[in-house]
């Protein structure tokens, strides 16, 4: 089995975007996509696939959802802000323009966005 597993075109993220609109998500081994896969959102997507492998899977949902929640007690239920400070997503859009940093990246790299 190839992963990612690509999903496009489907209505999944329309179903899930309850607190935010959400364009892609990733539920390893899948990257399912509201419309069609771009270069950047994969790469974006596929930085998750490499934190979920790190965390066991479970693990990096468990932090996501910590993260999220805590985002949102800071940031006073602004659900927008708390997405984008958590440390996973902030790893995904600072290099989700680079086409080698999966080549080169660090283990656990998202660490340094905590």
């Amino acid at each position: 089995m190839k992963i990612p597993i690509v999903v496009e075109d489907s209505s999944i993220p329309k179903l899930l975007s309850v607190f935010i609109s959400i364009g892609a998500i990733t539920l390893w081994p899948f990257i399912i996509v509201r419309n069609k896969l771009n270069p950047s959102l994969l790469r974006h997507e596929s930085i998750h696939i490499r934190q979920q492998q790190e965390l066991l899977i479970v693990g990096f949902y468990l932090m996501y959802v910590y993260y999220w929640l805590k985002g949102l007690w800071i940031w006073r239920g602004d659900s927008q802000i708390a997405y984008y400070t958590i440390p996973f997503e902030q790893e995904a859009y600072d290099n989700e323009h680079d086409e080698d940093y999966l080549k080169h990246r660090k283990k656990f790299a998202w660490w340094k966005y905590r």
